[in-house]
């Protein structure tokens, strides 16, 4: 060792070493901020996770839009102005006599004229269009094109939306891409929230200090220095809550993602996610939905004025709402103004100009989430066939439904008629009912209602309520005996005579008819047509149970039957849409339809996804069928139904029946003409008497509502394999035009008597022709 080493070790062991605690101190200090850089650094990682994986997914849940019918316009069309000047009112369309942006109007003596929107159907896009629609005498007279001259042939109305499938949240929006929003909408934008949005890096210290010296001389939070990156990322990851923690997350939230995309992507965010105001439930979100739920315009058809409105409402929708509170939203809209004026970004004619407008809002107008509850939870149930929950409640589906408004509103109005004045007349109440309407020749479900109040949500009567159908059951009776032309043909004789039967139990079942009266023996269609319930409970054992639920499986009803005598009198119990679809196949000739009540489904981008085609499959020969629907003709003329007479007009030609249970605790009838088809129920929840019969109850709610819809008679076309024969009903034997008394019937080909009627073995021979003449023929 040389004698430098010598001499550092004795100035070393001379130092006075550090104490253990200190030296433990240290280590802990350095062990501390290690840890704190590793907890700040995973906790950097987990926002960088955060932002990237909500910011790069899917940003938005997107609720589903539904649509009804859309409703055509044509030169003859019994449309009155009135009529049509309520759809544009449920379309939202504006009344301006400048027809300045799609979707407005104006009414002057006989005619409207409008501005339609663009809008994408099922079938493909339809551009905008200026046209004019005349009327005469409550129809359309004439419909002009405005651009290009001349008549248009049809008009189809974008349609009436009825309701949306929302996730949890309620939110709702209409995307937007940035090349989509007018350039002076974002110019107010960023000179009124965040004048160096460009510049900046998610951050404004200047900003920042002034907020904190705001709170700090509060003592709490008060104010804050957003910029629009913060602004979006309160809303987009955030609650809104003022807290110190979520301030400190919201800062580094928009450093991360200032970091990872560019302005462009943060500024287009934002556009579709900020809150702009509620409608009911429904929170509006982003700059394209405010365009449309305040001025009923798309963002492209902006003018100053609203666009200043717009970005007023950014710092308070609720304070400035324009419906509430018009003269704090219009000192708002003039403040964004005098701040677009100083910056030099419109001049001092358009400021002044701006300024003299009034606000332009359109009348409130509710969209509710479900404008038609019964309906709109059909069609749920529908869609959760194919589609998952979260598909319809977050990507922004188009379903067009089969919803005819104007059936609907006329269904509902019907309704509200009839129920008050039966329980006023019958001394009842509490009743409850439940309908189905459909098209006749397609299935398409045009209206529905699940309860009295059709716009409570909640038990759907329709869909769920399952009860007996009485007499709904009769015609697949008649129709399985019907099906044996050999032995049963309309005028085949059976007996309505007393029935006694022994249940499994040892006791015995004795039916009668509803007038406690014995007809004996009457032919097949008279029992039908008035609804002898011995008649049919003779013939039914004749055929078979299990010959008549099959029958009914074949009209298109899979819910299993017991197979007890009683069934034959409608102890069977059917929910009205389960009826609907058994009498869709009786008025199709045999052929199945599964009752639809969606068209089409388009993705949000406006890709087909899905159509529902008319489906059709025969399950029954159309013969007997036929036979049958002649039988519930002469219900309707004869029978049962014949009280529906005071009602319709008598060119309109209709079948039907009506159905009562044991007590008169539920009241039917379905029926149909040339175009509808309708199954109409009353009773009561509590299951006690109504003291309604099919004819005294549910058949007045089907007669006013047809003689309001209905246009076409019911034309059956007769089948190949079906003949008509006179008959006289004296003897049941053939006759001609010429016999007195006789009628016309249908028989399946070759099952028709033979037999000549007395009048026509009584009439003479005529008189041979001479020979010379014969040689001629």
């Amino acid at each position: 060792m040389t004698k430098a080493s010598r001499r550092r070790r004795a100035v070393e062991k001379r130092r006075p070493q550090p104490s253990l605690w200190r030296r433990w101190l240290r280590q802990l200090l350095w062990g501390s901020l290690a840890c704190a850089a590793l907890v700040g650094a995973l906790y950097l990682a987990y926002l960088d996770y955060r932002v990237r994986h909500q910011f790069e997914g899917r940003r938005w849940t997107l609720p589903a839009s539904v649509y009804a019918v859309p409703v055509e316009l044509y030169p003859g069309a019994a449309f009155s102005l009135a009529e049509t000047e309520h759809l544009l009112t449920l379309l939202n369309y504006r009344r301006d006599r400048h027809l300045g942006s799609q979707g407005s109007y104006y009414r002057r003596r006989q005619a409207l004229t409008l501005r339609t929107r663009a809008f994408r159907f099922p079938d493909g896009p339809e551009d905008s269009q200026r046209l004019r629609v005349r009327f005469r005498s409550h129809r359309i007279a004439a419909i002009e094109d405005l651009d290009h001259g001349g008549r248009v042939p049809l008009l189809r109305l974008e349609p009436v939306q009825i309701g949306s499938f929302y996730p949890a949240h309620k939110e709702d929006r209409i995307l937007v891409k940035l090349d989509q929003v007018p350039p002076l909408l974002i110019q107010t934008l960023l000179a009124v929230e965040d004048r160096d949005f460009y510049r900046h890096h998610g951050l404004s210290p200047r900003a920042i200090a002034r907020a904190l010296w705001a709170d700090l001389r509060a003592g709490r939070i008060v104010q804050g220095g957003s910029t629009l990156t913060q602004q979006l990322v309160k809303n987009f990851f955030l609650s809104s809550e003022r807290r110190l923690t979520r301030k400190l997350n919201e800062a580094l939230m928009a450093l991360i993602l200032e970091a990872r995309y560019d302005k462009d992507e943060i500024l287009e965010a934002y556009l579709n996610e900020i809150y702009l105001g509620q409608d009911g439930a429904r929170a509006i979100h982003g700059f394209g939905l405010a365009s449309e739920y305040y001025f009923s315009r798309s963002l492209g058809e902006l003018q100053l004025p609203h666009i200043a409105l717009l970005v007023g409402l950014v710092r308070g929708p609720a304070y400035y709402d324009p419906r509430r509170h018009p003269e704090r939203a219009l000192k708002r809209r003039n403040l964004v103004l005098d701040i677009l004026h100083r910056q030099g970004i419109i001049d001092d004619l358009s400021w002044k100009q701006a300024k003299r407008q009034p606000l332009d809002v359109t009348p409130y107008f509710h969209r509710p989430s479900a404008r038609y509850p019964a309906f709109l939870d059909l069609v749920k149930r529908q869609l959760r066939l194919e589609y998952p929950e979260e598909a319809l409640t977050s990507e922004g589906l188009k379903i067009f439904t089969t919803l005819d408004i104007r059936v609907q509103d006329t269904l509902e109005r019907t309704v509200g008629e009839v129920l008050p004045r039966l329980e006023k007349g019958y001394h009842i109440k509490g009743l409850q009912t439940a309908a189905v309407v459909t098209r006749r020749g397609s299935g398409e479900i045009v209206a529905f209602l699940g309860g009295r109040d059709p716009r409570q949500a909640g038990f759907n009567r329709a869909i769920d309520s399952v009860r007996p159908v009485g007499s709904l059951i009769k015609p697949a009776v008649y129709l399985t005996a019907l099906m044996q032309p050999e032995r049963y043909t309309l005028i085949t004789s059976i007996p309505d005579t007393p029935v006694r039967l022994r249940n499994p139990d040892g006791t015995f079942w004795r039916p009668h008819n509803y007038d406690r009266k014995v007809h004996g023996q009457v032919p097949l269609h008279t029992a039908l047509a008035h609804s002898y319930n011995l008649a049919t409970v003779h013939l039914g054992m004749e055929v078979g149970l299990s010959h008549v639920a099959r029958t009914v499986r074949r009209l298109g009803v899979s819910r299993p039957l017991k197979l007890y005598p009683s069934m034959l009198l409608g102890a069977a119990s059917l929910t009205p849409l389960e009826v609907a679809q058994m009498y869709q196949t009786l008025a199709n000739q045999g052929f199945a339809m599964p009752l639809r009540a969606i068209q089409a489904i388009l993705a949000n981008d406006g890709t087909p996804l899905q159509r529902y085609p008319l489906a059709l499959k025969q399950t029954l020969d159309s013969g007997p069928v036929y036979l049958l629907d002649t039988v519930l003709e002469e219900v309707m003329t004869a029978g049962t139904g014949s009280s529906a007479y005071r009602i319709l007009p008598k060119t309109l030609t209709v079948a039907g029946k009506t159905g009562t249970t044991n007590g008169l605790r539920d009241s039917w009838f379905a029926g149909f003409s040339g175009d509808y088809l309708a199954v109409t129920w009353i009773g009561r929840d509590d299951n006690r008497p109504t003291r309604l019969t099919g004819a005294r109850g549910a058949l007045q709610i089907w007669a006013r509502l047809f003689a309001r819809i209905a246009r076409k008679p019911l034309q059956l076309p007769v089948p190949e394999t079906v003949e008509w024969v006179w008959i006289d009903p004296q003897t049941g034997r053939r006759a001609d035009d010429q016999c007195p008394g006789a009628q016309r019937f249908p028989f399946i080909a070759g099952s028709a008597p033979e037999a000549p009627a007395p009048c026509l073995q009584r009439r003479p021979e005529p008189a041979p022709l001479p020979g010379w003449l014969r040689r001629w023929f």
